[in-house]
């Protein structure tokens, strides 16, 4: 799926259209001792059966997301771009 590297679209802190970069959003690195993480070690811990929070179907394609951020006031906005789609985003060469 291709995408333009800058928009102009609405800035909610401008309260007005302006012109945004595109980037692509990336998920940060998980930490192993938040709370979230301990409980499930401690669940999987042993001999137990399945484990709560397991997905028993696979989503086959990704919300691909993207990160806006206005070139006035530098506001940084997220934005899922269509629906699930299994094509990676990649931005477009712009001709002129």
């Amino acid at each position: 799926m291709k995408i333009v590297k800058e928009i102009n679209t609405f800035c909610p802190k401008c309260n007005k259209h302006t012109l945004h970069i595109v980037k692509m959003y990336s998920k940060g690195a998980m930490r192993g001792t938040d709370q979230g993480s301990r409980r499930r070690a401690r669940k999987l811990k042993g001999y137990v059966g399945k484990v709560k929070g397991q997905a028993s179907v696979k989503k086959l394609a990704k919300r691909q997301k993207v990160l806006l951020t206005c070139k006035v006031c530098k506001y940084t906005v997220e934005r899922v771009v269509g629906s699930r789609t299994k094509k990676r985003l990649e931005f477009a060469v712009e001709t002129a």
